[in-house]
């Protein structure tokens, strides 16, 4: 075969290091990285030690401090658990199901990204309060009383958490291949084994993704809770909330130790679930 008609040879490491724009492109990701990203983490990280390491001990491990952590890290988690069976079934519902007004589903889905925290946080108390829509009949049924209480955190949560897990596992379940699923079923699987052994597997790290996404949406959401939580200390009141408390009080110092705290919680969680994707797409391939 002759030079000129000689295949191009495969872009190395060396070739794609000379790139144009490479070097401009990394510069501006990482000023803009460090200007928004990294420059207020170290205010945050450094501004506790005001107190010194006694005093921010005691900030951390305040008995209110510590209840509110519970509250918001147990109930960002529960929220994002109740969210993964029902965001899959939202984005099945939406993929591979034909239904009238299956498009206002979908707009639907989005709500909680477009509407203020403020709004939603509103709604939801109106809804679930003792004479609301919905609260009136859990308590009288059920004796449940959900508004302004830990649960209603939790409903809050589960109402912005929701969309992260749907909008992460759609594009997944649309791009998969459905060979593998008639295979199963020629092979006499039925359609429940199919689910489990062959389609859920495959959608793991999508649904691992979301619900980190909506865990860390969660832990640190303040407008929609405010409203239906009832705030009551050592009882519904968030961490979010008690940092306002303290930057109200102008103790400064103790408001960035309870956000560093929050801030290391939430990397060792997400950092794990990390890994465990990680895990799950090695095994996947």
């Amino acid at each position: 075969m002759s030079a000129s008609l000689a295949l191009p040879a495969p872009l190395t490491r060396s070739r794609a290091a000379g790139l144009p724009g490479r070097g401009l492109t990394l510069g501006v990701t990482l000023v803009w990285l460090g200007a928004i990203v990294v420059l207020p983490l170290t205010a945050l990280t450094i501004r506790p030690w005001e107190l010194g390491l006694g005093g921010f001990w005691r900030s951390v491990t305040d008995e209110r401090v510590l209840a509110s952590l519970y509250l918001s890290f147990g109930a960002a988690l529960l929220a994002s658990l109740i969210n993964l069976p029902l965001g899959l079934a939202m984005a099945w519902a939406i993929v591979r199901l034909r239904f009238p007004g299956r498009a206002i589903l979908d707009a639907a889905v989005d709500l909680p990204f477009a509407l203020p925290t403020a709004v939603a946080g509103i709604a939801l108390a109106a809804i679930f309060a003792p004479n609301g829509w919905l609260g009136a009949p859990l308590i009288a049924l059920f004796g449940w009383k959900t508004a302004f209480t830990p649960t209603g955190v939790v409903i809050a949560l589960a109402f912005v958490g929701l969309p992260f897990i749907v909008r992460t596992v759609e594009p997944v379940l649309r791009d998969m291949s459905r060979d593998a699923e008639e295979a199963a079923a020629t092979l006499g699987a039925t359609r429940g084994q199919t689910l489990l052994r062959v389609v859920l597997p495959a959608l793991l790290p999508a649904l691992l993704t979301g619900f980190a996404l909506a865990f860390a949406r969660a832990v640190g959401e303040y407008g929609s809770v405010i409203f239906i939580a009832g705030n009551l200390p050592m009882v519904s009141e968030i961490a979010p909330l008690l940092i306002v408390i303290r930057l109200e009080q102008f103790d400064y110092a103790g408001a960035a130790a309870i956000g560093l705290a929050m801030m290391l919680l939430s990397f060792v969680i997400l950092l794990a679930l990390n890994l465990l994707g990680r895990l799950l797409r090695r095994g996947s391939r």
